[in-house]
């Protein structure tokens, strides 16, 4: 499907004294989601979305790399509350970013997005149970404006959007040729009959090559140590049959569980009887690879499957690719840039044109706004995330990391979820303010307990969690689902505080 680029002017707002209830922060997949499921839930709660960029959407507006398409199935990275209507089970980007802006557009979501405002800073008072947001309005250099809230709710990702990592490499300088990263991709590259390298092994390197294979001379993976890659079909054929037999709605829930339980089991074999969860990859590998192509230096990964994500690709366009010799993969260091191309550890030099850096994101932890609370600046890393979503002595504000092991929005969903349950008690139960409170000497770990470089070199930037529950994030969806959906919001962790008299106004007022 070909993208349509929708770009909105930045929209001011009114001025320095709105206030809203709900303040979500990011219109991604994640925000819209969010902002679908808060006024389904909670029609009367008044509530806005701040958005930095010009356009809803996310990854999916942002990234134009040639290929660009999800990395998991489309009926687990859907909303469940919205069918995924097209054939396809892993979908282009075009695709998706159509999808969310339908959802939007269908439930009203897009009148309630602020494009162009970035939020700097949120500032809590526990005496007003409000946050005070500091908002740059894009394409400006000129003072900020302010816009209150009662809860936060920050959908804005993991990830930095102005850029990528992008690691320097002796000798790039002299190269002739062009060198580009994924996160900036020029739309007028023309890479026709080009010599290609992608430095790189993980989603967005596999989707790059087949695609960019197809015109280019060549394409090379260049590839520091191998990752696990599984072919699967572009359509689900379960999902098309049942489409047909019993309809597109009543299909849906039906095929979403059935990938659910198996992308479940296939975490659970990979990291408890990882032999066989090898063999089962390494021998659709040798199905689809050449009889004597090498895979132990090229597949064959040190880490146990799901250590990091497991790599897909529709229909084994990768394995094709190299099989009919239009893309090849070299495991190998980079030693240096050359005029010419690249020269790698064992003294080998692949020519290039165009070297492509997919090496990886630049980490984020809550879009790098500042939070203050009652005068005294919050470290992330400094803060403990109780059940993954909120942080340790910072009131009213719920984040959303998604799965890692399993599609992201599986995870978004249960958040929303959560976030509409515990207003719901608030309100019922007449507070203002609720603050995770960690108890003193806990033991804590990683909250992204995950092995891919890019996690490992970020990870101060991000909270902490804790070595038991409710500190612990959770990383099973049937599990979390009943723990977000029903575990009792008046745990030993949470403390909560009547709303201020003049808030209760406001609120009875506005609702």
């Amino acid at each position: 499907m070909q993208r349509e680029d929708t770009v909105r002017e930045p929209v001011q707002g009114d001025e320095d004294d709105e206030h809203v209830d709900v303040l979500i922060v990011g219109a991604g997949l994640t925000g819209i989601g969010a902002a679908w499921r808060l006024q389904a839930s909670l029609p009367h709660k008044r509530y806005a979305i701040l958005e930095a960029r010009n356009a809803m959407g996310g990854t999916w507006d942002l990234f134009r790399y040639p290929g660009i398409r999800s990395d998991s199935d489309m009926q687990t990275f859907g909303y469940s509350f919205r069918p995924w209507r097209e054939p396809q089970a892993i979908a282009d980007g075009a695709s998706i970013l159509d999808y969310i802006r339908q959802t939007a557009s269908e439930a009203g979501i897009d009148q309630h997005i602020r494009f162009g405002q970035r939020v700097i800073s949120a500032s809590w008072s526990s005496a007003d149970a409000r946050w005070t947001l500091e908002v740059r309005h894009s394409g400006t250099a000129g003072p900020t404006t302010t816009i209150t809230c009662s809860f936060l709710y920050m959908c804005t990702g993991y990830y930095r959007y102005d850029q990528g990592y992008n690691p320097s490499f002796e000798g790039q300088d002299q190269f002739a040729g062009q060198i580009v990263h994924p996160q900036q991709w020029p739309a007028d590259l023309d890479y026709r009959g080009k010599r290609v390298i992608v430095i790189g092994s993980g989603a967005t390197a596999i989707t790059l090559v087949p695609t960019m294979a197809r015109t280019a001379a060549h394409v090379t993976m260049l590839q520091r140590s191998p990752t696990y890659i599984l072919s699967l079909p572009a359509r689900d054929p379960v999902a098309t049959g049942l489409r047909r037999l019993i309809g597109e709605r009543a299909a849906y829930p039906v095929v979403r569980w059935k990938n659910i339980l198996i992308n479940a089991a296939s975490y659970q074999l990979g990291q408890r009887v990882p032999s066989v969860s090898r063999a089962v990859i390494r021998g659709q590998l040798k199905r689809l690879l050449p009889k004597d192509y090498d895979v132990n230096t090229h597949f064959n990964p040190r880490y146990k499957p799901w250590d990091q994500r497991l790599c897909v690709v529709p229909d084994g366009d990768l394995f094709e690719a190299i099989s009919d010799g239009r893309a090849s993969v070299v495991t190998d260091h980079v030693d240096a840039f050359t005029k010419t191309g690249v020269r790698v550890a064992s003294g080998q030099e692949i020519p290039a044109d165009i070297v492509v850096t997919a090496t990886g994101l630049d980490l984020l932890g809550l879009g790098g706004v500042r939070l203050v609370v009652d005068g005294a600046e919050v470290t992330l890393s400094g803060t403990t995330a109780y059940r993954g979503v909120m942080l340790s002595g910072v009131p009213n504000l719920v984040f959303t990391m998604g799965y890692t092991n399993a599609s992201w929005t599986l995870k978004a969903d249960l958040v929303s979820d959560f976030v509409c349950r515990l207003l719901a008690h608030m309100d019922r139960k007449g507070h203002g303010q609720v603050v995770p409170t960690e108890p003193p000497g806990s033991a804590h770990r990683p909250l992204l307990d995950f092995s891919a470089g890019y996690v490992q070199r970020s990870i101060d930037r991000f909270p902490r969690s804790g070595a038991k529950d409710p500190w612990r994030p959770g990383n099973n969806y049937l599990r979390d689902l009943v723990t977000f959906r029903r575990a009792p919001l008046d745990d030993d962790a949470l403390h909560y505080t009547p709303r201020p008299s003049a808030a209760l106004h406001t609120s009875r007022t506005s609702s």
